[in-house]
């Protein structure tokens, strides 16, 4: 069931397109929360209690479309916006549904439904936010295919946990930290037998999803993950094994559990192998960088310190030649010596001279500081990202040691199964061998 929901005003337009005539039944199936006895007098109510508030867009309005060909009652609608209900967060909300029918251009009689809620809350004259509603909308509908077994549009599926082939690396990293969820395991493959029609289709969509077929000992058809896992695929998918043959078909012509093993297990160390490239070569590309910012940061910092030392020798000079002026000669100054003024005025410009002094310090111990700061910052970048780096590498490495070991034991296992095999053919021949050479030849007469 496909549900598309929009926010809007126009109260009467919508009104009257959901009760346009060119529909060959029309039903108002529910007005709950309404004062008003029909749609236009509902939705005016609700236009009405919006103005007491800045939103324009105070109604939203769902549709919900059954795929071709299925019949879904009012019941079966009514809890499927009953769920959208609770998913946008309306809940309470006024609403009003609506069925239509109308004839297809195949002639078939289709029928669908419309939900309209009041976003207005009338206690708190406040509209209820619908952030991301499309997303929702998505889930309600991919949840709605999934029980009713409805095959499910491409575009509507969602691949869960892709084809770690295609992972970047980033995305490896997140996948490596997150722990395996039972019940979106089981979502994914519901979505890929929703989605495929064929062994073909089925085979490609897994993959997609991180999952290559085989052919099981004891569970039959089987998936198995990038961690060597196996998956009954009836039993994830919630089909029965019969249906699983009948979209298969011969199980001899997929992989043992064995082979789908080694395939992942190569893939997947040449992956980690380009993952390590990938690291190497930004670790490279940081630490050109890193000297990059070092040099241009010491080249600022060095004329940062030279502006400096400009402005404090041309202040001093200025104060300096200030504090001279201040002594005064001829006549003046020897009046000046006689009253003790010139001693005064020579200690004054000793201490001031000894505060600029103090206070041009204080400005070079500042930027002294400051500058040691950004170069420590710089570093201490540098030296996240080489940890960083190291631990990427490290876990890689690890990584490409589990996918090696899973493909020896693949092979070890590929092999006891051969000499297993061989060995049952030998056991099977020898009761022939012994049973002829007791007859013995035979004898014409």
């Amino acid at each position: 069931m496909i549900l598309v929901g929009n926010q809007r005003g126009g109260a009467r337009d919508l009104a009257r397109h959901l009760m346009k005539q060119d529909n060959e039944r029309v039903e108002i199936y529910q007005l709950r929360g309404f004062m008003g006895r029909d749609l236009d007098e509902a939705f005016q109510e609700s236009q009405a209690i919006a103005r007491g508030t800045q939103c324009k867009q105070f109604l939203f309005s769902l549709s919900l479309n059954p795929p071709k060909g299925t019949e879904v009652s009012n019941e079966e609608f009514e809890r499927a916006i009953d769920r959208a209900e609770a998913k946008l967060g309306l809940s309470g909300q006024p609403r009003a549904i609506v069925f239509h029918e109308k004839r297809g251009d195949d002639g078939e009689m289709r029928r669908h439904a419309h939900a309209v809620w009041s976003r207005i809350k009338a206690e708190e004259m406040k509209a209820v936010p619908l952030p991301h509603s499309r997303r929702k909308l998505q889930d309600v509908s991919r949840d709605l295919h999934l029980e009713h077994g409805w095959t499910m549009p491409r575009g509507l599926a969602v691949s869960g946990e892709r084809d770690p082939r295609n992972f970047t690396l980033a995305e490896w990293q997140q996948a490596r930290r997150i722990k395996e969820n039972p019940r979106e395991i089981k979502a994914t493959f519901q979505d890929a037998w929703a989605i495929s029609d064929s062994k073909a289709a089925l085979s490609h969509a897994l993959e997609e999803r991180g999952y290559w077929l085989a052919k099981g000992d004891k569970r039959g058809y089987v998936a198995v993950d990038r961690h060597g896992e196996v998956h009954n695929i009836a039993k994830r998918a919630g089909v029965t094994t019969k249906a699983v043959r009948e979209r298969i078909g011969d199980m001899d012509t997929l992989p043992s559990v064995a082979d789908a093993k080694i395939e992942i297990a190569r893939a997947m160390q040449a992956k980690m192998e380009a993952f390590q490239q990938e690291v190497r070569e930004r670790e490279e590309r940081e630490n050109r960088e890193a000297n990059e910012r070092r040099a241009a940061l010491k080249a600022r910092q060095e004329a940062e310190r030279q502006r400096q030392r400009d402005t404090a020798q041309k202040r001093a000079q200025e104060e300096e030649k200030a504090r001279q002026a201040r002594l005064r000669s001829g006549i003046l100054g020897l009046w000046d010596r006689l009253r003790g003024e010139r001693k005064r005025q020579i200690e004054q410009n000793q201490h001031e001279a000894e505060t600029a002094k103090r206070r041009d310090k204080g400005e070079r111990d500042q930027l002294t500081a400051a500058q040691l700061a950004q170069r420590r910052e710089v570093v201490k970048e540098r030296a996240i990202q080489r940890v960083t780096n190291t631990a990427a590498t490290r876990e890689l490495t690890e990584d490409a040691k589990v996918f090696k070991q899973m493909e020896t034991n693949a092979e070890q296992e590929r092999e006891a199964r051969r000499d297993a095999f061989k060995e049952r053919r030998r056991t099977e021949e020898r009761p022939r061998r012994r049973s002829r050479q007791r007859d013995g030849p035979t004898l014409e007469p």
